[in-house]
């Protein structure tokens, strides 16, 4: 299904630095892993009471599905018919399908093989397990082994709320006129609901939907309409190929679509009536994204026409029904003018996602959810290689790298981590499964091998599953299988097998740690593996196949990102062909492609650092990310120390590349959340000022027609981050393009807008804080009232906030509840200044507030969500007090536990300040002393100065 959506990774990030226990998680070997030509697990053919899998006695060949709806009135109910011609496998006294919240069903068979009357059936129904299981009235009556039969059912059903299954949704349009519509989400096992069916991925049949309408209401399907059997109120399709039923998807509304061809494929885009000129991305990059899969398989798009559709009221993100994609609405419109480039990107890369499912899913399926990831790692990867083929100049695997695989990196450390291939079995149970295991890993991981087995290799791998598999259910051992096959073909000696290397990835959580032991006198170095785990004390024995490759100063070459050596699956190797010079840097990962963390010694931590300094350039832009990142998460787990971190990031005045940006702001903005009360914070604004400066004012606040793509990226990170720790530059820039839209109505970027309104009432006059306090009440679109209530929490003037709280008390000035009670909350997540102005407030008006929203107890919230920033004792002491005087003269005001978990959370803060507060002002303590006094030292790390100071000395006497 659909895109998984991700939490921020600075959310992420915050989790990791928390101290995880996590424990080893070995290949499941417990009746629960699936595998392939085999099953520990239950077989599938004992229906008994704890076994969800459909017998095997009976198999579908085809569907022929009706139903009849009046949703355009606003009715719920429908009338479903469906005749499923089937074959029965063994002598069987029943046959079993699925079902969900349909009733009144009446049922009966007929051979097919002679001429003979209809079969009465009963119906029994295990609400559990979603059994519909029929039976001949006649106890003397039996279904024969390799007999064929057509199974006739009618029934009826109602049109869900919950956008599951075959459910209403619903637009209100200009006009505050409702319109209605049915549309479908059946993934994972909600075919079911709309019609009975063998809901099970592998079971593939051929489909031919029907559906009855009102005259003015369009039905669109997975297929063409049949234009013979179509009349008015009454459309019918043309029958699909064999395929999977949570695939089956239809929707009955009044849409408007847009329409294009490409290489002879037709598509269209629906959506609501009224948004057509908003449709045109989506289409263009539909036509592009598609050309683009299909190029790369090899293996055109199989059927005849690939529509799109927008749904109000759609909770899956995006799903990928074969030929009929759907959407979530605000995924597919975007214009110039009100969009942003993050959304531009975002809809080519859902599409790209969908798209390649397309092939991976629809075109071959799953033999069960098992192999999630099968598909949904496929569609991961290449919503970035589709968008990185359509649009080269986007440089889409910058946004790859500090989006999914960091993502997985972060998830796949903790203890509760699961195996890519998992078995599951409940429909609970395979929910669950759409996580970073089935999506962000298998990503990275199939990323990893598409490099070191080289994309000719791999790109051919995939044409032979695609093509021998095609209309067919597939495990992962057929995937390897294919592989293999490529590799052989072309040549490529692999230290063992396909199967062998991709398994130890996919069998087990987790990913290696490759600690890096570098013989500076011999020119070679060790590579040591274990199972990263945040507890660097944690003994485990975990081993992979890993396939390396590096750079050197000597050779910093990153364009060939095969594999040169290999750990096989053993916990450590020698790299004795290298012979790399004693001052020579050593970078492993070429592109930061393979799927693990490294960590280095010292002195090629101090080599790294210097050539970053010197000549950034040197580095892969994405090895810099990484190279940032993996440190920020050692320092984080004890294993590298504050010093190592900060000589790294401190080269980022050269840096000009979105990833590296990224990926610093994350780790900045984690210390400047814990520093922001220390008396010594300046400390840390300094040092992050003089590394932003240069590149923020470079870029500036302006889009720069022409510009690299991925500058629009940089631009939202330079001004956050760099108005976060008060540089002056961004400051002043913010505010007079603020004053200038508001005054003279000079328009803001949509891509940046958020960022100026924050940035640009940090420190502004009264009467621009004022007028956009007053375009909050007066505002009618949600969106630019969200904007507004965030923006003024960004406000450094203490009486400007004051004024801003205060209008929570006005009835009359437009405010709904919800935003009453949100506006501490934009001061005091953002600012040392916004807390100590929500305590002041709260100390005069804890009373008044706390009556805001009597059900939700809008102080109790108010006090908690403060002392999640608390990182201070003069911040925790005003805090206690403040919660004693409520809990002493207003104790209804809050619940019982709010001492507790306030003194929890602010235990967290100080904890985290105790171990890194010291260290770091350290570091940037002596940094800032020797940037004050004009040296042209680069780091602070003792080695460094003594070097500097060394250099400089010989250089006076010579």
């Amino acid at each position: 299904m659909a895109m998984w959506l991700l939490n921020s990774s600075l959310l992420l990030l915050l989790l990791a630095a928390v101290s995880l226990q996590a424990r080893l998680i070995l290949p499941q070997d417990d009746g629960q892993l699936e595998t392939k030509g085999q099953f520990f697990a239950t077989p599938r053919d004992d229906i008994d009471e704890g076994n969800y899998r459909l017998p095997n006695n009976t198999a579908p060949e085809s569907y022929k599905v009706e139903l009849w709806t009046n949703v355009h009135s606003g009715a719920r109910d429908f009338n479903g018919s469906v005749q499923i011609d089937l074959q029965v496998l063994e002598l069987s006294s029943s046959i079993t399908l699925h079902y969900r919240q349909t009733s009144n069903f009446t049922a009966s068979i007929i051979s097919r093989d002679e001429v003979a009357q209809a079969i009465e059936l009963d119906v029994a129904t295990d609400t559990d397990r979603e059994f519909l299981t029929l039976t001949p009235k006649l106890a003397t009556v039996t279904f024969a082994a390799n007999t064929n039969w057509t199974l006739s059912i009618d029934y009826n059903g109602t049109l869900r709320g919950d956008m599951g299954g075959f459910y209403m949704s619903s637009y209100t349009d200009d006009d505050s006129t409702v319109h209605y519509l049915a549309t479908t989400q059946f993934e994972s096992t909600n075919a079911r609901h709309a019609f009975p069916c063998y809901d099970e991925p592998a079971r593939r049949a051929n489909f031919t939907i029907t559906i009855h309408h009102d005259p003015s209401y369009k039905a669109i399907s997975n297929m063409p309409e049949d234009a013979a059997a179509t009349s008015s109120g009454v459309t019918a399709f043309q029958t699909t190929p064999k395929m999977s039923t949570y695939l089956v998807a239809f929707i009955v509304s009044d849409f408007e679509s847009t329409g294009g061809e490409l290489n002879g494929v037709p598509q269209r885009v629906f959506s609501r009536k009224g948004k057509q000129d908003q449709q045109e991305w989506a289409l263009w990059s539909g036509l592009v994204v598609e050309s683009s899969l299909a190029g790369y398989f090899g293996v055109p798009f199989a059927l005849p026409k690939l529509d799109q559709a927008g749904i109000p009221n759609f909770s899956a993100g995006a799903m990928e029904n074969w030929g009929l994609a759907t959407y979530r609405e605000q995924y597919m419109w975007w214009n110039k003018q009100n969009s942003t480039i993050n959304q531009k990107t975002n809809i080519a890369n859902i599409i790209g996602h969908e798209y390649a499912h397309m092939w991976f899913g629809d075109l071959v399926s799953i033999k069960w959810w098992t192999y999630l990831w099968l598909k949904e790692g496929f569609a991961t990867l290449f919503s970035y290689e589709s968008n990185d083929i359509a649009f080269p100049e986007w440089n889409t695997y910058q946004i790859y790298h500090v989006n999914d695989y960091n993502s997985a990196l972060l998830n796949d450390a903790a203890g509760a981590a699961t195996p890519m291939t998992h078995y599951v079995q409940t429909p609970s149970e395979i929910s669950n499964r759409y996580n970073t295991f089935s999506y962000a890993k298998p990503a990275s991981v199939l990323f990893m091998f598409k490099n070191a087995w080289t994309d000719s290799v791999f790109r051919l791998g995939l044409n032979k599953y695609l093509t021998k598999n095609q209309y067919n259910s597939c495990d992962e051992w057929d995937l390897f299988e294919s592989l293999q096959e490529a590799a052989n073909e072309q040549g490529l000696s692999l230290p063992t097998t396909v199967a062998n290397i991709f398994s130890s990835w996919s069998h087990q959580a987790g990913y290696p740690l490759l600690t890096v032991e570098r013989n500076y006198d011999a020119g070679t170095f060790t590579v040591k593996q274990q199972r990263y785990l945040a507890d660097k004390d944690a003994a485990n024995q975990n081993t992979w196949y890993v396939p390396i490759n590096f750079a050197t100063a000597s050779s910093p070459d990153y364009r060939n990102t095969s594999a040169s050596h290999y750990l096989l699956n053993i916990s450590e190797v020698a790299i004795t062909d290298a012979q790399i010079g004693s001052d020579d840097w050593l970078i492993l990962n070429k592109q930061s492609s393979g799927y693990y963390r490294i960590l280095y010694d010292n002195q090629n931590y101090q080599l790294l650092a210097q050539v970053l300094a010197d000549q950034p350039y040197k580095i892969h832009v994405r090895n810099r990310a990484q190279l940032l990142y993996d440190t920020y998460i050692f320092l984080t787990s004890g294993r590298l120390n504050h010093s190592t971190l900060f000589d790294l990031l401190s080269y980022l005045k050269n840096e000009t590349e979105y990833a590296p940006w990224s990926t610093a702001n994350t780790i900045l903005t984690v210390f400047d959340r814990y520093l922001r009360g220390d008396d010594q914070y300046s400390q840390f604004s300094s040092f992050v000022v003089q590394q932003i400066d240069g590149i923020f004012n470079r870029l500036g606040v302006n889009e720069i027609p022409g510009e690299h793509y991925l500058n629009n990226y940089l631009r939202v990170v330079l001004i956050s981050l760099a108005c976060q720790v008060g540089s002056e530059s961004c400051y002043e820039q913010s505010a007079l393009k603020l004053k200038q839209f508001l005054l003279n109505g000079i328009h803001i970027e949509a891509t940046i807008r958020t960022q100026t309104f924050c940035g640009g009432l940090r420190k502004t006059e009264d009467d621009i804080f004022n007028l956009v306090l007053q375009n909050l009440g007066a505002s009618s679109d949600a969106t630019d009232r969200s904007l507004f209530v965030s923006s003024l929490g960004c406000s450094q003037v203490p009486s400007q906030l004051e004024t801003f709280f205060s209008s929570s008390f006005n009835e009359s000035n437009g405010l709904t509840d919800s935003e009453r009670t949100s506006l501490l909350n934009a001061a005091y997540s953002r600012s040392e200044v916004g807390l100590t102005a929500s305590l002041d407030f709260l100390e005069s008006n804890w009373r008044d507030y706390a009556q805001l929203n009597g059900s939700t107890k809008p102080l109790d919230l108010a006090l908690r969500g403060i002392a999640t920033y608390v990182v201070s004792t003069k911040q925790q002491t005003r805090l206690n007090a403040l919660v004693e005087d409520v809990k002493t003269n207003g104790p209804e005001y809050v619940n019982d536990d709010l001492s507790t978990d306030i003194d929890s959370r602010v235990k967290d803060n100080l904890d985290w300040l105790a171990v890194h507060r010291e260290p770091l002002i350290s570091w940037l303590a002596a940094y800032n002393t020797v940037k004050d006094n004009g040296s042209p030292a680069l780091t602070t790390s003792l080695a460094t100065i003594l070097a500097s100071a060394l250099t400089l000395l010989l250089w006076q006497l010579f």
